[in-house]
């Protein structure tokens, strides 16, 4: 049924161990919004929303009067969907991952590789690096949202290596006065980054294990006398700690930007980009692919070797890392997060109460429209029906399309969603 080219999907979900349980995570809300039927489980994880066509979570096609049970057997079937440039630029394939992540615990220290060492990873160990393809990435707060970003200026590392000795002691004296010495220089400067940063994480577990145990314990005491541990991300350490006991990576928060989003901020992590999600919940977009290179904080498989020799090691206060959202120059209701890779845009959709009547835009590119907010009723020409609208419906709209929305709920809709802007 070619024609039919704008339908409704149910979207895979991923129960890992670092989400958010029940009906704390957002990732829960949604399912049960979308579809009243679903039941959420007590005391069981719901990390993260696929909405796409990765094999891995390949979101199911709702309407069984479409041959096709799932998007990416749809797209293959009628790649024509995805929009002429689309198509022939990713050879036949949606280009894009889109998410839903809640986060409880912390979420690994990891970076993604560009193209060329995404295939010669895929090649060597396809066990750990199961796609052959990039993996720029998006994170958009839908709460509050905490994670690490990039290294920090030196001159903050710099600070921590003189209050926190246990930190001090893992760098070392001869690593942590080259940094001192580099400063005002910035290629040497990141040149010692990475000599401090692989010094550390290549430290004998014994060695690590026990500074950082010295250093739990003084911030406990500290915290308990009274006294301020701010010197020492004493709070932060100590969250980290309980959730990843002995655990190199609770010594990054010295290396890497504290970044903490409000909702509507945005933070894009470029191939080579350290980070680590430690809480909150976010709309994340990336190109399709898996792959991902994790060094700590993480039960996964951890390649510390090949993390500290691809990271990008340019330092950059936490305010750079924000990324900073538009205003559609058609459309007021409408804001893109356009990042510098092709592979995909996302575009925030906020519809005041005042407007009943709103039509979501024809792009010359397949999308994937996900609820937060509000009730409608969808209309479309390339659809076998009126679609229902509500927190929770991950819609698939094709290229060139558009959808009529008759808004029902009094406050308003928030929307997003994710396309590929060639």
């Amino acid at each position: 049924m070619e024609e039919v080219r704008v339908f409704p999907l149910t979207c895979a979900v991923q129960h890992y161990a670092w989400g958010k349980v029940g009906q704390d995570s957002e990732v829960a809300k949604l399912v049960v919004g979308g579809d009243p039927v679903a039941v959420v489980e007590d005391g069981k994880h719901y990390a993260e929303l696929w909405m796409g066509a990765h094999p891995k979570g390949d979101a199911q096609i709702k309407d069984n009067r479409i041959a096709q049970t799932t998007l990416g057997e749809w797209i293959a079937h009628f790649p024509a969907c995805l929009g002429s440039k689309v198509k022939d630029t990713f050879q036949g394939q949606l280009p894009f991952l889109f998410k839903v992540l809640s986060v409880n615990t912390a979420l690994s220290i990891q970076a993604h590789p560009n193209r060329e060492l995404a295939a010669r990873l895929h090649a060597q160990f396809p066990e750990h690096y199961p796609d052959n393809n990039h993996k720029p990435e998006m994170a958009i707060a839908l709460t509050r949202f905490q994670g690490l970003c990039g290294f920090r200026p030196a001159e903050e590392i710099l600070g921590f290596l003189k209050s926190v000795p246990e930190f001090h002691a893992l760098v070392g004296n001869e690593a942590a006065q080259e940094l001192r010495c580099s400063m005002g220089n910035v290629v040497h400067t990141s040149q010692v980054l990475k000599k401090c940063f692989t010094r550390m994480m290549n430290c004998e577990k014994k060695v690590f294990v026990d500074q950082l145990n010295m250093l739990v314990k003084r911030v406990t005491e500290e915290g308990a006398a009274g006294k301020d541990t701010s010197s020492s991300i004493g709070d932060l350490l100590l969250r980290l700690h309980s959730q990843y006991p002995g655990d190199i990576g609770c010594f990054s928060i010295y290396f890497l930007n504290l970044m903490d989003l409000d909702p509507g901020q945005a933070m894009f992590l470029g191939a080579n980009e350290p980070h680590a999600y430690l809480y909150g919940d976010c709309i994340e977009c990336m190109a399709c692919s898996d792959n991902t290179v994790r060094a700590g904080l993480t039960p996964k498989y951890i390649d510390v070797n090949t993390l500290c020799e691809m990271l990008n090691y340019s330092p950059a206060p936490a305010s750079s890392k924000i990324f900073p959202c538009v205003q559609d120059a058609s459309d007021p209701c409408v804001s893109l997060y356009d990042p510098p890779v092709p592979d995909f845009t996302v575009m925030r959709i906020q519809v005041p109460a005042s407007v009943k009547q709103y039509t979501v835009a024809p792009v010359d590119s397949a999308s994937i429209l996900l609820v937060i907010e509000g009730d409608a009723m969808a209309t479309s020409a390339a659809a076998l029906s009126d679609i229902t609208l509500r927190r929770g419906t991950v819609l698939f709209v094709s290229a060139n399309e558009s959808v009529s929305l008759h808004i029902t709920s009094q406050s308003g809709m928030t929307m997003f969603r994710a396309c590929c802007l060639l």
